[in-house]
């Protein structure tokens, strides 16, 4: 991994919480605080990270401060944070009694190229604007996706992912997360069935020619099918035409990595980590 490699996705951690969120300082931390209700940016924003230029003097003290804001957000007490960028904090956090997870990154080869991948017969991919009808059951597709953990084809399907939508609705979050699509900010990519049910979902958030693909999951009765890896390619190949250079993602599980592996993605050598953090857990 080059110095730069690291330097881009240390920036856009930085930066794209800013696209959706204030920023508030606690000393070495910075606390991301969603400028609206909703959920307009995976994993967050309502988690803390350390400063750049102080990740290495974070305190008992400074994580109990940022927490007792959280607490007064009424928000998860979630941090996140490169490992590399800060070695000492993962000791600190889970002497904080918060549990801390790993999540590798891969890269995406600058020139390697993302062929399509194959579909099942009647399944198309599209790009979803805010007034896409299949917006709700596309963000509601994640929760039942990540409810259910590894690949095997599970019993949540079209059924469930009608009420999680309806709560979104009711939430306001889907109408929160229309004008970042409009503005830009959030690309979602959807793999949908005749009837217009999306299948599987994901989305990046694109800043400074870098972007993370995240929430990259499939509806558990549609699984087995292709279907993530289909949405991850038009994912890359899509913000790659509209000038994003460095594209990057997190995984959980091997079986995952080697999905991406197969598209043309490559280790790292960094690991984010994440404290009390249910959206990327």
């Amino acid at each position: 991994m080059s110095d730069s490699l690291r330097a881009r996705i240390e920036q856009y951690y930085a930066t794209v919480p800013l696209l959706f969120a204030d920023a508030e300082e606690f000393g070495p931390l910075r606390l991301f605080v969603r400028k609206e209700l909703g959920t307009p940016y995976y994993g967050g924003p309502s988690h803390a990270q350390p400063t750049a230029e102080s990740s290495a003097t974070v305190t008992a003290p400074d994580i109990a401060r940022v927490r007792a804001r959280q607490r007064e957000l009424g928000v998860p007490e979630a941090f996140e944070w490169l490992a590399e960028a800060a070695p000492a904090l993962r000791a600190r956090i889970e002497a904080a009694g918060l549990p801390v997870e790993e999540r590798p990154l891969m890269t995406l080869q600058v020139d390697h190229p993302v062929p399509p991948q194959a579909l099942p017969d009647g399944v198309t991919i599209r790009v979803l604007t805010a007034d896409d009808p299949a917006l709700p059951a596309t963000l509601a597709l994640p929760r039942l996706a990540f409810a259910s953990v590894g690949t095997a084809v599970g019993p949540a399907g079209r059924a469930e992912l009608s009420a999680v939508a309806e709560e979104l609705i009711a939430d306001g979050t889907v109408e929160t997360t229309g004008p970042s699509i409009r503005a830009g900010h959030k690309v979602l990519i959807a793999a949908l069935d005749l009837d217009g049910t999306p299948l599987a979902a994901g989305h990046y958030h694109p800043a400074n020619g870098t972007t993370e693909i995240g929430g990259v999951g499939t509806l558990p009765t549609a699984r087995r099918r292709g279907l993530a890896a289909a949405v991850t390619a038009a994912l890359a190949t899509h913000a790659r035409d509209h000038g994003v250079r460095t594209v990057f993602l997190a995984y959980a599980e091997d079986n995952v990595a080697r999905i991406y592996a197969r598209l043309g993605f490559r280790p790292a050598d960094l690991t984010l980590l994440i404290a009390n953090q249910p959206a990327r857990s």
